[in-house]
């Protein structure tokens, strides 16, 4: 599960941002302790640090350095100091995206996603088996994992998270769907894509992975 240290020291926000993370399937862990935080980095050996500017002891600047002597992993700065001369400075100190305060939960979770993206490969862990938030398709045995629980999946249902997989973090139309999926679709009934859609999707979600495959309305669907 990827792991999102957030050292702001507003609890209030820290805790939506915590809330709305766990829904993406991302473990989070809020500092408390603004004395030892690179103690706790140790520790807690996130994927991705979101880091306030503002904070009690030492700035986030500080840490943003202290952090960067250590490791690479990718940083957010999200602070209400909005001057370009912020900006510039967390970047020249090593962040790797800055957001600025009041900011949309939405937009944020959309700038960890890409950002893990670029950063980290975590559709492919092997040239037989394609990995995604916990989940573990295997292409030359065709088994699905979710933790140590084997999934049952129809064949077309397997076909579909493969080929959403494929393009993890991409919608993909529901014509490109139908295409991959049978080879004359002019013959499919379209409410066939949906029902398998969802019965996958269902499949998934007992298993705790909650909006795991996500439609956009009048455009397709896209594993995030």
């Amino acid at each position: 599960m990827v792991k999102i240290m957030i050292i702001e020291d507003d609890f209030s926000i820290a805790k939506l941002i915590s809330e709305n993370l766990a829904k993406w399937q991302m473990d989070s862990y809020i500092t408390k302790d603004f004395d030892n935080i690179i103690e706790q980095f140790k520790d807690y050996q996130p994927d991705l640090v979101l880091l306030d500017i503002n904070l009690p002891v030492y700035d986030g600047y500080y840490w943003n350095q202290e952090i960067r002597k250590i490791s690479k992993l990718p940083i957010i700065i999200i602070s209400s100091r909005n001057s370009n001369m912020d900006q510039i400075m967390a970047m020249n100190m090593g962040a790797d995206d800055f957001v600025e305060k009041p900011f949309s939960v939405d937009i944020l979770v959309a700038k960890i996603n890409a950002l893990l993206r670029r950063t980290y490969d975590f559709s492919k862990s092997s040239s037989d088996t394609i990995e995604h938030n916990g989940l573990k398709l295997n292409l030359s045995s065709g088994t699905v994992e979710i933790g140590d629980e084997k999934i049952d999946l129809s064949k077309n249902e397997y076909k579909l998270l493969q080929r959403l997989l494929k393009d993890q973090g991409k919608i993909v139309t529901r014509e490109q769907l139908l295409n991959f999926m049978w080879d004359d679709e002019r013959f499919v009934d379209d409410n066939t894509l949906t029902v398998n859609i969802n019965r996958l999707r269902g499949k998934i979600e007992k298993f705790g992975l909650k909006n795991y495959i996500v439609t956009k309305v009048g455009q397709g669907y896209i594993i995030p």
